[in-house]
């Protein structure tokens, strides 16, 4: 019952997307010195989170796009990244170092919110 609660469903889905981007940027760092390789990322969390209780579009058909209401993340070549090595690498490792500390921000931040939202429920029942 809890578990559909829009604040429960937004934690998990940061927590999901900060989890993600941790491994892409693990891979990024193990892959420093492959010769060719380029850096890849994930998607910004605000960019890819759709809500499925804010006025949604009405499906009436099974095969409408985005009737199931969820959001997609996927690990793609990173935009950002300028830098090349003579090997045509282009895995800096600061800027990895500099986006997992980043992503440690954003999965505490949802831990924080899941925390805060499990209290305020706690409290509302009389058990907190």
């Amino acid at each position: 019952m809890f578990e559909k609660l829009e604040v429960f469903q937004m934690a998990q889905s940061m927590a999901r997307q900060a989890s993600l981007r941790e491994g892409a940027i693990a891979t990024n760092i193990a892959n420093a010195d492959t010769p060719g390789y380029r850096a890849r990322d994930v998607s910004s969390f605000a960019d890819t989170y759709k809500t499925e209780h804010v006025a949604p579009m009405r499906a009436t058909r099974p095969g409408h796009i985005g009737s199931d209401g969820s959001y997609t993340v996927s690990v793609g070549e990173d935009p950002d990244s300028d830098s090349t090595s003579p090997d045509g690498n282009g895995v800096a490792i600061e800027d990895e170092m500099v986006k997992a500390v980043e992503v440690k921000r954003q999965h505490d931040l949802a831990l924080a919110i899941y925390k805060s939202s499990l209290n305020v429920l706690r409290s509302s029942l009389g058990k907190g």
